[in-house]
């Protein structure tokens, strides 16, 4: 589409497209095609700009975002191994800044802070609940921003069909207003009118299916983001009671022998 409304522009400004003989050798669909756009009215190759616009514009958001998801996926893979492999938590709070684009860094973050406020790190935490929440207040927020521009690749897709139709209408209204003003009502009069104005609902089909695609396949990869971080929010919540009920014990034990011994000595 791109590259095609791109070719119409150059028609357009090149003296040498006006010049049948140059045009001769290459009678053929893709010329037919570039001749309808030269010959399209005002109002119709205003509707072919905007949607050129707007197929730039979503392919800049899906580039982008499949972009973004990768690194994001990438990262989080690797932050999962370091997770995993190290056993205390201080040690990946150190290190979390290398997988920042992750998302799962995010919910750490959150859920580490929010423990170390609670007990300053050690033991179990006074208000599990608070640590819950604060994982579903980072998933939130991470989610937010990468959803950032979707809603336009949606609304491109819903809208490009009718800024297409739109276009359409209008051509065929001028074209039978011509075909009423000459008087002469034959089909070979009208066609080239009504062909003129069906590529602009042809050029919104073209713009609207991949944004279609682009936003069912980034909304998934969405899903999947969510559902990773409220499964690592539930695996950090649960290493951190782990490592704190076998801590404490410990620690009871070693303020029980001091009375144990003065027990026995009494």
């Amino acid at each position: 589409m791109v590259s095609t409304l791109s070719l119409a522009l150059l028609w357009l400004q090149d003296p040498s497209a006006a010049d049948p003989s140059a045009a001769a050798p290459s009678a053929s669909g893709g010329s037919a095609l570039l001749e309808m756009i030269h010959n399209s009215g005002p109002v119709a190759f205003a509707v072919l700009i905007l949607l050129l616009l707007c197929s730039i514009f979503s392919w800049s958001i899906m580039l982008s975002k499949w972009s973004s998801f990768g690194k994001a996926e990438t990262q989080s893979k690797r932050f999962l191994r370091a997770f995993r492999k190290s056993g205390r938590l201080g040690e990946i709070a150190t290190v979390s800044d290398q997988f920042k684009p992750s998302p799962l860094v995010s919910v750490f973050n959150e859920i580490h802070d929010e423990y170390q406020r609670q007990s300053g790190g050690r033991g179990l935490p006074r208000n599990p609940v608070a640590l819950d929440r604060a994982a579903q207040t980072a998933s939130s927020e991470a989610l937010t921003v990468m959803e950032r521009r979707m809603t336009w690749l949606a609304t491109i897709a819903a809208i490009a069909p009718f800024i297409g139709l739109l276009g359409t209408v209008m051509g065929i209204i001028d074209a039978f207003h011509g075909l009423g003003a000459s008087g002469t009502a034959t089909l070979r009069a009208v066609a080239p009118g009504i062909s003129e104005a069906l590529i602009t609902t042809a050029a919104g089909l073209v713009v609207a299916i991949p944004a279609v695609v682009g936003y069912n396949q980034l909304t998934a990869r969405l899903r999947e983001f969510g559902s990773r971080m409220d499964d690592f929010g539930r695996e950090l919540l649960n290493a951190i009671e782990n490592a704190a009920m076998v801590s404490p014990p410990a620690a009871q034990d070693d303020r029980r022998q001091p009375e144990e011994q003065r027990r026995r000595e009494f």
